[in-house]
């Protein structure tokens, strides 16, 4: 999954890119003002917008507000030192999903971020499920017809993105976008060498099954070709 960090503060946008990172191994975007903040969230594809309320040049609820203008529904997460009422009631009614006070406790920051990137993606719950692939986002565990399946963080996140669009054909550019941070152009050239991994790995714990991902020469990758529900 892919999130925008909209931080000024240089060292608390430090930690919490590497916990987002490190932890549930998301791959951030950080944008120290509105301005740019605003500008990423109109260039980029993200499963969670992480916003600061008090930033220079433009602040958070100009940002959300702009978001939500160009009728983006992208989850957003608000960080805010104010708690008083009706600043909560303004961040809500202008399309804020959640909202954390500071200071916070990381754990707390990435369970929430989790609950709203599956919320976004129409899956409340934490296990995806598709044929016979179960995938739980909180222990970040696969299986296949019950055979667990030992992953690399990158097929993980790489099955994670492609469980959340069964069957839809997921160009390569796409998978690297969400996959990678801005420079994800440097990445590029491994991403065939990891999803062949994976769909070797898939595929071995059910042998006489159907394949789980298709290659589609100069389109990307399809997960369940032509298989029934």
């Amino acid at each position: 999954m892919r999130v925008l960090l909209v931080e000024d503060e240089v060292r608390l946008a430090d930690n919490l890119a590497a916990a987002l990172r490190d932890g549930p191994g998301y791959a951030v975007d950080w944008a120290g003002d509105g301005e740019a903040g605003d500008d990423y969230a109109r260039n980029g594809v993200y499963d969670l917008v992480i916003l600061d309320l008090m930033l220079p040049r433009l602040d958070g609820l100009g940002v959300l507000r702009r978001l939500r203008a160009r009728q983006d529904a992208t989850p957003v997460l608000i960080l805010t030192a104010k708690e008083g009422k009706q600043t909560i009631i303004e961040l809500l009614n202008a399309g804020a999903d959640d909202y954390l006070a500071k200071p916070f406790d990381l754990g707390e920051l990435i369970a929430r971020a989790k609950a709203l990137i599956r919320r976004g993606k129409g899956a409340a719950h934490p296990t995806l499920n598709a044929l016979d692939v179960t995938l739980n986002t909180l222990e970040q565990s696969v299986r296949r017809a019950g055979v667990l399946v030992d992953l690399s963080p990158t097929e993980y996140r790489i099955l994670e993105y492609l469980m959340h669009h069964p069957r839809k054909i997921i160009s390569k550019r796409e998978l690297l976008e969400h996959l990678y941070d801005y420079d994800w152009e440097h990445h590029s050239n491994v991403i065939e060498a990891h999803v062949s991994n994976l769909r070797k790995k898939l595929d071995a714990a059910l042998p006489d099954a159907p394949p789980v991902i298709e290659t589609m020469r100069g389109r990307g990758y399809r997960l369940f070709p032509g298989q029934e529900s």
